[in-house]
């Protein structure tokens, strides 16, 4: 299981997103405020807004994917299609955020990285069940400890990086570091990430009780 190629895919794609997510889920307030000057009552609505749009997207990309799936590709295309699309979509205005020297462009930006990249969701997070149905309960608390690190680690790193005042150069270094993360857990997905059911999760499953009837003989 540990040697397969797709399970890593999940794992590698699923950090990369929780990356994203989490620096912009407890720093977005702060990067409004130190950037654009907006007081916290105001942009903590605003820093709303990109997962509102996330929430919706999620919803119709789940609808999308299997009805691609059931009359135009096959399983794997469209994994690799909505996580790999998501992330090029994520990586681009991500960084393209960093750069933008208004308000508006800069919420447009982010709102378009974090709600488009729901379509993630209908990509790796439900590939688990495909490439190993038996054991996809275990691969998904592999995969969701893997991505519980961002939560620990990203915000210390944007906070770190940001300091104090929170210049514009500072704050183009934490989405720049978000966006390459996006950028690797893509290309990593693309080259391992299958919609096949893998050969190892094929055996039959081992009736406990029997075995240790057979261990006690």
């Amino acid at each position: 299981m540990l040697t397969s190629g797709p399970v890593w895919a999940i794992n590698a794609a699923h950090f990369a997103e929780n990356w994203g997510f989490y620096t912009l889920l407890t720093m977005l307030p702060t990067y409004m405020k130190s950037s654009f000057g907006m007081n916290l009552s105001k942009s903590g609505f605003i820093a709303a807004l990109p997962y509102l749009a996330m929430a919706i997207v999620v919803q119709l990309a789940g609808i999308l994917a299997d009805w691609l799936r059931l009359r135009y590709l096959t399983t794997t295309q469209v994994r690799k299609l909505f996580t790999c699309g998501a992330f090029l979509v994520q990586t681009t205005f991500i960084i393209a955020a960093a750069f933008i020297t208004n308000a508006t462009g800069a919420i447009l930006s982010l709102t378009i990285a974090v709600g488009l990249g729901g379509f993630a969701w209908a990509g790796f997070s439900v590939n688990h069940l495909d490439i190993a149905p038996r054991y996809s309960s275990l691969l998904m608390g592999i995969s969701n400890t893997f991505a519980t690190i961002p939560g620990m680690v990203s915000p210390i790193t944007a906070g770190w990086m940001v300091g104090t005042n929170g210049t514009a150069a500072e704050w183009r270094g934490v989405f720049s570091i978000s966006g390459t993360i996006y950028f690797i857990g893509g290309i990593t997905y693309a080259l391992l990430a299958s919609g096949n059911q893998q050969p190892w999760a094929d055996s039959a499953p081992v009736d406990l009780n029997t075995a240790c009837i057979e261990d006690s003989d």
